[in-house]
This record gives structure tokens, C-alpha cells and sequence, in this order.
């Protein structure tokens, strides 16, 4: 049997109506730059002994699932699976026709939708089954596309079947992106952009397997506290954000490829406010021979007065909810 290199795997996504149960046609085969999830038995050694100086007498399977990532340029239509199981609940509105605002907002239990990954490659293709995301990071650095990286856990892959099929999408670059911060959520369509270079969210889920008796597979997988994290950097050129450290501000990440027009006159664009920010963290790089530059850290947080943490839009063609 030959060889393969990493390009030759795809992957598929869709959202699952019934939870845990494989889908059988993928929604989406998305374009990938790594993928790599794979089933992760737990194994128990038996380390009784019988009158010998070894030191086990054999080991049992005792827990099955699959854990891992899956990494690419964030796309108009197939992300919104992801913003779906990264945040949970969602409502869709129409811009126009044919173009749909879909928006995201925290769902509000231990249960967020579920995925199937299934995952192709010249020797097996598995379908991973009540694939709950742990993790969704989204990056954006000047000079390059905007990137994600989501971590997922799920059952242990089963055989897939789906052909894989893909869609026309758009995908975004720094370009597209506008970064700002003000007093309230208010206040963020009327701030002055923030001249960052790079910015990274990262959504954080929390996950527990609930295993029982009766399966080596767990029942369900649940998150739990929902947080999220953001790091910018900037030309350090002043002390203004160093004195924003212990300070709350709402944060705009607004990314629109206004060089793709959708329906009659719309572009797809994705959006992340973030209702209050903390600033936890402030450091600059001194490099001899290099420009200063600054970190900001900041960690979301629920704004009573507000009602809410996080306000997520995606606009694209995708007519229906995901």
C-alpha cells in the first residue's frame, strides 16, 4: 500500500437533527489547510499479579471517542457551521432576496448544537458523530488570509459514505478587517478604526464527555462555562492602551469583503462585538533593531445592562439556517 500526503484528506461538516447520529451527506466539504482527528480509545492495564515480577497481565479498551482539529481560511458560508456549534443559538434574517444576516448568540445551556465531521483519505474515510467543538480560534494578521483553527471532541468514527462535492465561497484577508473599541456597543459604529497588525479571538466551550454504563462511546458531550479571549497587536505609539489595563470597553471585530459583491449590492462580511471586554494583560516588545510593539489581552464578559457577551453576524447566500 502507497503512501499519501496530507493534501489528499478532505472533510466534511454538517449540522445533525438527531443528536449523535451520524449525518450521512456532509453540508459542506470545506477547503482544509490541516486536518487531524482521530479516534483516542481510553486504556485500562491490568497491574494485578499472579506471582511474577511483570508488572501487568493484559489491558481492556474502556473508553472510545475521537478527539481533534480542524484548521482553514474562514469562508462565507461553511464557517456559519461552526459559528453554530461554537455559540449555539441563531436567527436569520433576510438583506435581501437571496442574500441571508444570520446571527449568532449565546445559547444559553449545557447542550450547543452537534456536528458530524467526516473525514476522507486514501486508506479509510470515518464519519465522527456528535462532534462538539471545544474550541474556535479565529486570526487574522495583515499579509495573510484570516485563519481558524477549531478543536473538537466526538464519538469514535464509524464509516462514512458521503461524496466529497465543494462549494463556491468567498474568504476574507486583513484587508477586510476593521478593529475598533468604545465606551458601550452603542458607541462602536461611530469609533475610529485601531491601525492593528494582528488580532485573535478564541471562543472556549468547556467540554465534559458524559460517559455511563452500558457503551464505551459517551451519552453526550456537554460544554460548560462559555468564555472567550482576544489578543491585539499594534505599533506601540503611545500609552493610551496600557492605561486601559483593569478597564472594560466593547470591542468590535468587523470583517467585510467588499471586494465580493453578493446578491444586488451586498458583500460577505462576518462581525464579533463583544459587549464588554476586560483588559487583562499590556506588554511591548523592545528588540534592538526592531520597531516597539504592543499586546493587548483582553477576556469577555456578560454585561448585565446589556443582556448579553457576544454579538456574532454573518452575512452570506446561504438562504437557510444552519
Amino acid at each position: 500500500m502507497s503512501g499519501f500526503i496530507g493534501r489528499l484528506i478532505q472533510v466534511g461538516i454538517s449540522k445533525e437533527t438527531q443528536r449523535g447520529t451520524a449525518v450521512a451527506v456532509p453540508t459542506f466539504w470545506v477547503d482544509k489547510m490541516n486536518v487531524n482527528i482521530e479516534n483516542k480509545p481510553e486504556i485500562v492495564i491490568d497491574e494485578s499479579d499472579i506471582g511474577r515480577v511483570e508488572d501487568s497481565i493484559e489491558g481492556k479498551i474502556v473508553l472510545e471517542g475521537a478527539e481533534g482539529e480542524i484548521a482553514g481560511k474562514v469562508l462565507d458560508k461553511s464557517f456559519g457551521l461552526l459559528l453554530s456549534a461554537a455559540i449555539g443559538s441563531e436567527s436569520t434574517t433576510l438583506v435581501e432576496t437571496t442574500v441571508t444576516k444570520h446571527t449568532f448568540s449565546v445559547k444559553n445551556d449545557a447542550q450547543h448544537p452537534s456536528l458530524t465531521i467526516e473525514v476522507k483519505n486514501p486508506n479509510e474515510q470515518l464519519a465522527y458523530a456528535l462532534a462538539m467543538l471545544e474550541t474556535l480560534e479565529i486570526r487574522a494578521e495583515v499579509g495573510k488570509y484570516v485563519e481558524y483553527t477549531a478543536a473538537f471532541k466526538a464519538k469514535k468514527g464509524v464509516t462514512g459514505t458521503g461524496t466529497p462535492s465543494y462549494t463556491d465561497e468567498n474568504n476574507f484577508i486583513a484587508k477586510h478587517l476593521t478593529l475598533k473599541m468604545a465606551d458601550t456597543i452603542a458607541g462602536l459604529t461611530a469609533a475610529s478604526a485601531i491601525p492593528a497588525r494582528s488580532v485573535t479571538l478564541r471562543i472556549i466551550k468547556n467540554l465534559e464527555r458524559n460517559n455511563v454504563f452500558g457503551s464505551l462511546n459517551p451519552a453526550d458531550i456537554l460544554n460548560k462555562q462559555f468564555g472567550i479571549e482576544a489578543t491585539i497587536v499594534l505599533l506601540h505609539s503611545g500609552v493610551v492602551y496600557k492605561g486601559y489595563t483593569g478597564g472594560k470597553k466593547a470591542i468590535r471585530i468587523d470583517i467585510k469583503n467588499t471586494d465580493a459583491t453578493i446578491g444586488v449590492a451586498q458583500n460577505p462580511q462576518l462581525t464579533f462585538d463583544l459587549a464588554q471586554a476586560i483588559f487583562t494583560a499590556w506588554e511591548k516588545t523592545t528588540g534592538q533593531g526592531d520597531l516597539s510593539m504592543e499586546t493587548i489581552t483582553v477576556k469577555g464578559t456578560y454585561k448585565k445592562t446589556e443582556s448579553k457577551m457576544l454579538d456574532c453576524n454573518l452575512i452570506n447566500l446561504f438562504v437557510n439556517a444552519y
